[in-house]
């Protein structure tokens, strides 16, 4: 039985795991090489918390069992060795990804499954590289995770059966709907989400409309909640690029990168991230 969930990763999607978990009764534990973010990790979590109090849909008293439930740990192997499923949420390289997933097969025992929240890249990559490449799985969840309700649970090429529905049963218990996905670059949301921001791109750069104009069409028009520069202003226009190169190595020239977007990342114009993107955030900081 699954209570104890290890979630890697104290950033945005990190924390964003570790909270819906925690909701769900689940104890966790969240990681990362630093106290100081683990610390904005926390941070994160309780304006959340506190939010939906203020709101009226979550008492004080459940709160404090909430963050009851989470403890933060800078040791892998401490993470680790005690607990009963893992999410790892670190930043999309693969070379991480693999190394850190090694090190867990060395301290994590036999049967404890291993799930990525990587958004695009191959899981069964990922699974060879471990022990265990039938407890391999992968779980991407959606920013931000303590509202979006979906979760693409992709299966690799040796996951198990009973891996797909152990992690299918995590993701109804902390409330989350899911679909179920065979293996693919950038699976079903992020291969969709790729072409369009890429095509925004594409018409910004050949003045079609303007970027303002392009957002407000996809949301009035086809009903969008976001526009794709306002998308990918809060994903990072880094992680974008970096999804777009991949696809487009993977499968072929419908993904080349658009010159302009490779322009802004080269010019550190990165989304809310850096204060500025597509557009500009500098005065919400002030």
């Amino acid at each position: 039985m699954i209570e104890r969930i290890a979630v890697f990763g104290g950033g945005l999607m990190g924390a964003g795991i570790a909270q819906v978990s925690a909701q769900g009764g689940f104890q966790v534990v969240m990681v990362d090489v630093s106290m100081e973010f683990l610390d904005k990790g926390m941070s994160m979590i309780h304006r959340n918390l506190e939010k939906r109090v203020e709101q009226g849909k979550l008492a004080m008293e459940e709160m404090e069992k909430i963050l009851a439930r989470i403890r933060i740990e800078t040791a892998p192997e401490m993470a680790a060795k005690d607990c009963d499923f893992v999410i790892e949420a670190i930043p999309e390289i693969m070379d991480l990804k693999i190394e850190l997933f090694q090190k867990l097969g060395e301290v994590c025992r036999p049967g404890i499954i291993f799930a990525t929240n990587t958004s695009a890249l191959s899981i069964s990559d990922m699974a060879e590289a471990t022990d265990r490449p039938d407890e391999f799985i992968g779980m991407h969840f959606f920013n931000p995770v303590p509202a979006m309700k979906l979760v693409e649970i992709v299966r690799g090429k040796k996951t198990s059966d009973r891996t797909v529905r152990i992690a299918s049963e995590i993701a109804k218990r902390i409330g989350k709907d899911f679909v179920l996905v065979k293996e693919s670059p950038g699976f079903v949301t992020t291969r969709m989400n790729a072409l369009i921001g890429n095509e925004a791109f594409y018409m910004l750069q050949e003045g079609v409309a303007s970027a303002e104009d392009i957002d407000k069409a996809l949301k009035l028009g086809l009903n969008h909640p976001m526009g794709p520069f306002e998308l990918v202003d809060l994903v990072g226009l880094d992680t974008r690029l970096s999804v777009l190169r991949y696809l487009h190595e993977r499968l072929g020239e419908k993904y080349r990168p658009c010159p302009l977007i490779e322009q802004y990342v080269k010019e550190g114009l990165l989304g809310r991230k850096s204060g500025r993107g597509v557009y500009n955030y500098n005065d919400e900081k002030k």
